[in-house]
Protein backbone atom coordinates (compact mmCIF):
# COMPACT_ATOMS: atom_id res chain seq x y z
CA UNK A 1 0.00 0.00 0.00
CA UNK A 2 1.41 3.53 -1.01
CA UNK A 3 2.06 6.08 1.24
CA UNK A 4 2.57 10.08 1.63
CA UNK A 5 5.58 11.08 3.11
CA UNK A 6 5.81 14.98 3.53
CA UNK A 7 9.68 15.54 4.67
CA UNK A 8 9.70 19.14 6.15
CA UNK A 9 12.98 19.17 7.32
CA UNK A 10 16.62 17.61 6.49
CA UNK A 11 16.36 16.07 10.14
CA UNK A 12 13.22 14.26 8.41
CA UNK A 13 15.34 13.27 5.07
CA UNK A 14 18.25 11.67 7.51
CA UNK A 15 15.56 9.56 9.41
CA UNK A 16 14.13 8.50 6.38
CA UNK A 17 17.23 7.52 4.97
CA UNK A 18 18.50 6.05 7.86
CA UNK A 19 21.80 9.08 7.58
CA UNK A 20 23.52 11.05 10.14
CA UNK A 21 23.59 14.56 8.50
CA UNK A 22 25.59 17.37 9.98
CA UNK A 23 24.14 20.09 8.87
CA UNK A 24 20.23 21.21 9.80
CA UNK A 25 19.21 22.77 6.43
CA UNK A 26 21.31 21.33 3.71
CA UNK A 27 22.60 17.36 3.13
CA UNK A 28 24.65 15.34 0.18
CA UNK A 29 23.51 11.93 0.32
CA UNK A 30 25.33 9.13 -1.60
CA UNK A 31 22.71 6.96 -2.55
CA UNK A 32 24.83 3.90 -3.32
CA UNK A 33 25.13 3.76 0.91
CA UNK A 34 21.57 4.54 1.96
CA UNK A 35 19.11 1.96 2.87
CA UNK A 36 15.61 2.09 0.80
CA UNK A 37 12.73 1.99 3.58
CA UNK A 38 10.11 3.96 1.42
CA UNK A 39 7.11 1.41 -0.02
CA UNK A 40 6.09 1.28 -4.00
CA UNK A 41 4.54 4.15 -5.45
CA UNK A 42 5.10 6.18 -2.02
CA UNK A 43 4.54 9.76 -2.86
CA UNK A 44 7.13 12.27 -1.14
CA UNK A 45 6.99 16.01 -0.88
CA UNK A 46 9.50 18.34 0.96
CA UNK A 47 9.55 21.51 2.27
CA UNK A 48 13.09 21.84 0.67
CA UNK A 49 14.85 22.38 -2.80
CA UNK A 50 15.85 18.66 -4.26
CA UNK A 51 18.55 17.95 -6.91
CA UNK A 52 18.94 14.52 -7.47
CA UNK A 53 21.56 12.05 -9.86
CA UNK A 54 21.29 8.69 -10.07
CA UNK A 55 22.82 6.09 -12.96
CA UNK A 56 23.35 2.99 -10.73
CA UNK A 57 20.03 1.43 -10.36
CA UNK A 58 16.71 1.01 -12.14
CA UNK A 59 14.67 3.65 -10.75
CA UNK A 60 11.22 4.99 -12.83
CA UNK A 61 10.11 8.35 -10.96
CA UNK A 62 6.81 9.12 -11.54
CA UNK A 63 4.92 13.07 -12.38
CA UNK A 64 1.16 12.91 -12.80
CA UNK A 65 0.51 10.10 -15.01
CA UNK A 66 4.12 10.36 -16.87
CA UNK A 67 7.18 8.55 -15.86
CA UNK A 68 10.47 8.65 -16.39
CA UNK A 69 13.17 6.05 -16.58
CA UNK A 70 16.05 7.39 -14.03
CA UNK A 71 17.93 4.64 -15.29
CA UNK A 72 20.38 6.35 -17.99
CA UNK A 73 21.62 8.90 -15.33
CA UNK A 74 19.35 12.00 -15.73
CA UNK A 75 19.12 15.09 -13.10
CA UNK A 76 15.95 16.06 -11.81
CA UNK A 77 15.41 18.96 -9.91
CA UNK A 78 12.42 19.63 -7.17
CA UNK A 79 10.93 22.83 -5.38
CA UNK A 80 9.84 22.66 -2.56
CA UNK A 81 5.47 21.24 -2.11
CA UNK A 82 6.38 19.35 -5.48
CA UNK A 83 5.03 15.47 -5.18
CA UNK A 84 6.27 12.62 -6.58
CA UNK A 85 5.63 9.01 -6.65
CA UNK A 86 9.06 6.61 -6.82
CA UNK A 87 8.91 3.10 -7.63
CA UNK A 88 12.34 1.35 -7.17
CA UNK A 89 13.96 -2.47 -8.68
CA UNK A 90 17.46 -2.20 -7.59
CA UNK A 91 20.10 -3.30 -10.28
CA UNK A 92 23.63 -2.83 -9.36
CA UNK A 93 25.74 -1.66 -11.79
CA UNK A 94 29.39 -1.68 -12.56
CA UNK A 95 30.86 1.64 -11.27
CA UNK A 96 27.98 2.82 -9.57
CA UNK A 97 27.06 6.39 -8.98
CA UNK A 98 24.22 8.35 -7.41
CA UNK A 99 24.05 11.43 -5.22
CA UNK A 100 21.28 13.96 -3.68
CA UNK A 101 21.86 17.19 -3.11
CA UNK A 102 18.93 18.98 -0.58
CA UNK A 103 18.82 22.64 1.30
CA UNK A 104 16.20 23.98 2.59
CA UNK A 105 14.93 27.87 1.56
CA UNK A 106 16.35 29.02 5.15
CA UNK A 107 19.98 28.35 4.23
CA UNK A 108 19.92 30.86 1.35
CA UNK A 109 17.08 33.29 2.92
CA UNK A 110 19.64 36.04 3.77
CA UNK A 111 21.68 35.82 0.71
CA UNK A 112 22.10 36.60 -2.81
CA UNK A 113 21.14 32.92 -4.27
CA UNK A 114 17.75 33.83 -2.60
CA UNK A 115 16.68 36.53 -5.24
CA UNK A 116 18.07 34.47 -7.99
CA UNK A 117 16.39 31.27 -7.46
CA UNK A 118 13.38 32.84 -9.82
CA UNK A 119 16.21 32.53 -12.65
CA UNK A 120 16.57 28.38 -12.27
CA UNK A 121 13.45 27.35 -13.88
CA UNK A 122 14.12 24.45 -14.27
CA UNK A 123 12.82 24.15 -10.70
CA UNK A 124 9.08 24.66 -11.65
CA UNK A 125 9.83 21.72 -14.96
CA UNK A 126 7.79 18.16 -14.71
CA UNK A 127 9.88 15.00 -13.85
CA UNK A 128 9.94 13.78 -17.51
CA UNK A 129 11.67 16.82 -18.35
CA UNK A 130 14.92 16.00 -16.28
CA UNK A 131 18.49 16.94 -17.22
CA UNK A 132 20.50 14.06 -19.41
CA UNK A 133 24.06 14.88 -18.72
CA UNK A 134 27.09 14.23 -20.62
CA UNK A 135 30.08 12.45 -18.79
CA UNK A 136 31.75 15.94 -18.35
CA UNK A 137 28.83 17.49 -17.08
CA UNK A 138 27.94 14.72 -14.79
CA UNK A 139 32.06 15.54 -13.37
CA UNK A 140 31.41 18.84 -13.36
CA UNK A 141 28.28 18.85 -11.33
CA UNK A 142 30.08 16.03 -8.96
CA UNK A 143 32.72 18.38 -8.34
CA UNK A 144 30.35 20.98 -6.69
CA UNK A 145 28.49 17.79 -4.49
CA UNK A 146 32.25 16.78 -3.03
CA UNK A 147 33.20 20.53 -2.55
CA UNK A 148 30.09 20.61 -0.74
CA UNK A 149 30.39 17.75 1.05
CA UNK A 150 34.20 18.12 2.22
CA UNK A 151 33.10 21.73 3.92
CA UNK A 152 30.12 19.55 5.54
CA UNK A 153 32.73 17.84 7.27
CA UNK A 154 34.84 20.79 8.66
CA UNK A 155 34.11 22.58 11.37
CA UNK A 156 31.60 25.51 11.30
CA UNK A 157 33.13 28.43 11.32
CA UNK A 158 32.03 31.83 9.72
CA UNK A 159 33.13 31.44 6.28
CA UNK A 160 31.09 27.56 5.50
CA UNK A 161 27.83 29.19 5.18
CA UNK A 162 29.04 31.46 2.38
CA UNK A 163 31.25 28.83 0.52
CA UNK A 164 28.52 26.32 0.68
CA UNK A 165 25.53 28.76 -0.91
CA UNK A 166 28.23 30.19 -3.38
CA UNK A 167 29.03 26.78 -4.53
CA UNK A 168 24.74 25.57 -4.69
CA UNK A 169 24.86 28.14 -6.90
CA UNK A 170 27.70 27.25 -9.25
CA UNK A 171 26.35 24.15 -9.60
CA UNK A 172 22.42 25.33 -10.23
CA UNK A 173 24.27 27.99 -12.73
CA UNK A 174 25.82 24.84 -14.47
CA UNK A 175 22.51 23.31 -14.33
CA UNK A 176 21.35 26.44 -16.39
CA UNK A 177 23.73 25.65 -18.88
CA UNK A 178 23.67 22.37 -19.02
CA UNK A 179 19.71 22.65 -19.74
CA UNK A 180 20.93 25.68 -22.80
CA UNK A 181 22.53 22.65 -24.07
CA UNK A 182 20.68 20.34 -24.36
CA UNK A 183 17.67 22.73 -25.75
CA UNK A 184 20.03 23.45 -28.80
CA UNK A 185 20.48 19.35 -29.14
CA UNK A 186 17.20 18.67 -29.37
CA UNK A 187 15.79 21.07 -31.46
CA UNK A 188 14.65 18.77 -33.65
CA UNK A 189 12.17 18.40 -31.08
CA UNK A 190 11.69 21.80 -30.21
CA UNK A 191 10.76 22.51 -33.55
CA UNK A 192 8.26 19.68 -33.62
CA UNK A 193 7.03 21.10 -30.62
CA UNK A 194 7.25 25.10 -31.74
CA UNK A 195 4.80 23.82 -35.08
CA UNK A 196 2.27 22.56 -33.01
CA UNK A 197 2.52 25.54 -30.56
CA UNK A 198 1.67 27.85 -33.63
CA UNK A 199 -1.06 25.30 -35.40
CA UNK A 200 -2.80 25.44 -32.07
CA UNK A 201 -3.08 29.07 -32.13
CA UNK A 202 -3.71 29.59 -35.25
CA UNK A 203 -6.73 26.80 -35.08
CA UNK A 204 -8.07 28.66 -31.53
CA UNK A 205 -7.90 32.03 -33.25
CA UNK A 206 -9.91 30.83 -36.55
CA UNK A 207 -12.87 30.15 -35.00
CA UNK A 208 -15.41 32.97 -35.53
CA UNK A 209 -16.23 32.35 -31.88
CA UNK A 210 -13.69 31.91 -29.99
CA UNK A 211 -13.74 29.39 -27.26
CA UNK A 212 -13.04 29.60 -23.77
CA UNK A 213 -11.81 33.10 -24.00
CA UNK A 214 -7.87 33.31 -24.30
CA UNK A 215 -5.87 30.19 -24.55
CA UNK A 216 -3.89 29.73 -21.47
CA UNK A 217 -0.29 28.73 -21.19
CA UNK A 218 -1.38 25.83 -19.22
CA UNK A 219 -3.89 24.95 -21.84
CA UNK A 220 -0.69 24.87 -24.65
CA UNK A 221 1.50 23.01 -22.63
CA UNK A 222 -0.81 20.32 -21.43
CA UNK A 223 -1.51 19.74 -25.58
CA UNK A 224 1.92 19.33 -25.94
CA UNK A 225 2.96 16.93 -23.07
CA UNK A 226 4.96 19.88 -21.18
CA UNK A 227 5.32 22.08 -18.42
CA UNK A 228 4.53 25.02 -18.69
CA UNK A 229 7.90 26.34 -17.18
CA UNK A 230 9.61 24.17 -20.08
CA UNK A 231 7.81 24.96 -22.51
CA UNK A 232 8.29 28.77 -22.18
CA UNK A 233 11.82 28.35 -22.26
CA UNK A 234 11.94 25.74 -25.16
CA UNK A 235 10.29 28.59 -26.95
CA UNK A 236 12.23 31.11 -25.75
CA UNK A 237 15.86 29.11 -26.94
CA UNK A 238 13.86 28.38 -30.10
CA UNK A 239 12.26 31.69 -31.43
CA UNK A 240 12.97 34.23 -28.51
CA UNK A 241 9.62 34.34 -27.32
CA UNK A 242 8.18 32.52 -24.27
CA UNK A 243 4.66 31.27 -24.50
CA UNK A 244 2.97 34.04 -22.79
CA UNK A 245 4.55 36.24 -25.69
CA UNK A 246 3.48 34.36 -28.60
CA UNK A 247 -0.53 34.01 -26.85
CA UNK A 248 -0.13 37.74 -27.67
CA UNK A 249 1.02 37.78 -30.90
CA UNK A 250 -1.86 35.66 -31.85
CA UNK A 251 -4.28 37.75 -30.07
CA UNK A 252 -3.10 40.92 -31.33
CA UNK A 253 -2.95 39.76 -34.94
CA UNK A 254 -6.43 38.70 -34.52
CA UNK A 255 -7.43 41.90 -33.10
CA UNK A 256 -6.01 44.11 -36.02
CA UNK A 257 -7.98 41.63 -38.51
CA UNK A 258 -11.24 42.58 -36.56
CA UNK A 259 -10.96 46.23 -35.98
CA UNK A 260 -10.00 46.79 -39.84
CA UNK A 261 -12.78 43.99 -41.18
CA UNK A 262 -15.87 45.09 -38.87
CA UNK A 263 -17.39 48.15 -36.56
CA UNK A 264 -17.05 46.06 -33.59
CA UNK A 265 -16.19 48.59 -30.23
CA UNK A 266 -12.72 48.38 -28.54
CA UNK A 267 -14.96 46.96 -25.87
CA UNK A 268 -16.62 44.16 -27.98
CA UNK A 269 -13.56 42.94 -29.43
CA UNK A 270 -12.32 42.72 -26.12
CA UNK A 271 -15.12 40.58 -24.83
CA UNK A 272 -14.56 38.22 -28.25
CA UNK A 273 -11.11 37.76 -27.87
CA UNK A 274 -11.59 36.81 -24.42
CA UNK A 275 -10.41 39.65 -22.03
CA UNK A 276 -12.13 40.38 -18.82
CA UNK A 277 -11.59 44.15 -19.27
CA UNK A 278 -11.73 45.76 -21.65
CA UNK A 279 -8.79 48.16 -20.18
CA UNK A 280 -6.43 45.75 -20.27
CA UNK A 281 -6.90 44.55 -23.81
CA UNK A 282 -6.08 47.76 -25.04
CA UNK A 283 -3.25 48.79 -22.85
CA UNK A 284 -1.74 45.36 -24.11
CA UNK A 285 -3.00 46.21 -27.71
CA UNK A 286 -0.74 50.23 -27.31
CA UNK A 287 2.18 48.06 -25.39
CA UNK A 288 2.51 45.93 -28.39
CA UNK A 289 1.55 47.96 -31.11
CA UNK A 290 2.61 51.84 -30.02
CA UNK A 291 -0.91 52.71 -30.21
CA UNK A 292 -4.10 51.98 -29.22
CA UNK A 293 -7.16 49.86 -31.00
CA UNK A 294 -8.59 53.38 -31.94
CA UNK A 295 -5.57 54.40 -33.42
CA UNK A 296 -4.81 51.56 -35.27
CA UNK A 297 -8.23 51.66 -36.75
CA UNK A 298 -8.06 55.18 -37.79
CA UNK A 299 -4.77 55.20 -38.91
CA UNK A 300 -5.16 52.25 -41.62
Amino acid sequence: MSQLIHLKSIADLSRLLNENQSHPLVAVVDFSQTTDHIQEESRITTDFYSVMFKNYCKSYVTYGRKAIDFNEGSLICMAPNQVITIDTEIEPRENPMGWGLFFHPDLIRNTSLNAKMKDYSFFSYEITEALHLSEKEKQLLFECIVKIQTELKENIDDYSQTIIVSTIELLLNYCNRFYGRQFITRKATNRDVFVKVEALLKQHFSIKTLPNGLPTVKYLADAVNLSPGYLGDLLKKETGLNAQEHIHHYVIEEAKNILLNSNQSVSEIAYHLGFDYPQYFSRLFKQKTGTTPLEFRNLN
